[in-house]
């Protein structure tokens, strides 16, 4: 079985962040101007901090592509950090509530929580950006696309259909904050605002839309093989994340089967050409895909790094204290979405190469032809 993986690694402010990319197969025309774009777009959104003013993120590519081509090895991926200073920050003894400083602490015995924070840092995720960039590329190959959009800012949401890919694209990049509701988005700027003004952040809901992918990827047979559960993990390793959901999700709950469940009608083509009334299955039955548009939506908290600091302990006198505070965003939502998608499109190239696995990219369009036709 072919097998497509990832790591990255480096630290807030190291030197660099880095991903290596496993098992992506030859031949892919490789463009470090699309995941350049991503990384640029993870830079942006209304209520990011100074931070993003000193990063100019672009990806440097150290391995596994030759003459503009994959060549099957192992693709090594850096991004600079301009902000270096590791040696010169002070350590932290006061873990804030909801990072992983106190926790990250107690596992691995550090007195201070700088090396924890330096890790778990949302820096990182420039990381999975480069590497659901190089995923994106493999399954544009065969036709697919994968979309993600802000649903809503703390208590502000919104309820939006995405048709054509183009047109949500289009209105996606007009918003400060990649929702697809201009109503919306200066609500949203104005809770921003007002969470900002008291020390205060929040979290929120994005959405990701893969359209294209083909029934039958994933399966039902084994419990790690399920596709919704590589999904719903991919999201839930993204910092700060506290829910997943696939099509109506936590919403299926609380309705009767009668209403959940998508009716099956006829069509052309055999099994592969029946359709379906409704989605609300978000493109997954049984951990398989069944060639519809798969939705999953991802929960973010609000950032853990408080303005207005809550109640915590100084590690070094076990006496109480103010949390400790870093330069950091008041709301980070459009950024996770830009994550959210690229965590989606390795999954799906996971699954691709897991179905139509070859040690090329025209040996997969083989593979791909036999499974699926066309």
């Amino acid at each position: 079985m072919s097998t497509l993986s990832y790591r990255t690694a480096g630290e807030s402010h190291g030197p660099c962040i880095c991903a290596l990319v496993e098992g992506f197969p030859a031949g892919v025309t490789f463009s470090a101007d699309a995941i350049d774009a991503e990384l640029k777009r993870r830079q942006r959104g209304y209520g990011r901090g100074d931070r993003m003013k000193l990063e100019s993120d672009c990806v440097k590519v150290l391995s596994g592509v030759m003459e503009g081509k994959t060549i099957g090895s192992p693709i090594l991926l850096l991004v600079e950090n301009a902000d270096a200073t590791l040696s010169e920050k002070p350590p932290v003894v006061c873990p804030r509530p909801g990072h992983a400083d106190l926790a990250g602490m107690i596992k691995y015995g550090f007195d201070q929580a700088r090396p924890v924070l330096e890790r778990a840092s949302a820096r990182g995720t420039a990381g999975q950006v480069a590497a659901g960039g190089v995923a994106s590329l493999l399954l544009g190959e065969f036709g697919i696309e994968v979309f993600a959009y802000v649903v809503s800012v703390g208590d502000v949401d919104t309820d939006i259909s995405v048709g054509d890919l183009d047109a949500a694209r289009k209105e996606r990049e007009g918003s400060e904050l990649y929702c697809l509701d201009a109503d919306a988005t200066q609500r949203m700027k104005q809770a921003i605002d007002r969470a900002r003004d008291a020390g205060d952040t929040l979290g929120g809901v994005f959405e990701v839309i893969v359209r294209g992918a083909p029934a039958g990827l994933g399966s039902y047979v084994a419990a790690d093989r399920r596709l919704d559960g590589w999904l719903a993990g991919a999201l839930m390793a993204i910092p700060a994340m506290k829910g997943v959901e696939i099509g109506l999700g936590f919403g299926a709950a609380g309705q009767p089967g009668s209403k959940v469940h998508d009716p099956i009608e006829p069509g052309d083509g055999g099994l592969r050409g029946l359709k379906r009334r409704s989605n609300n299955a978000g493109g997954l039955e049984g951990g398989v895909t069944n060639g519809q548009d798969i939705v999953v939506r991802g929960a973010m908290k609000p950032i853990s790094t408080l303005m207005q600091p809550l109640a915590s302990v100084d590690v070094t006198t076990g006496l109480p204290a103010g949390a400790s505070t870093e330069r950091s965003d008041v709301c980070a939502v459009p950024a996770a979405s830009v994550v959210g998608q690229a965590e989606v499109a390795f999954q799906i190239a996971r699954a691709l190469v897991e179905k139509c696995g070859g040690d090329s990219l025209s040996e997969m369009k083989r593979n791909h032809r036999g499974c699926f036709g066309g």
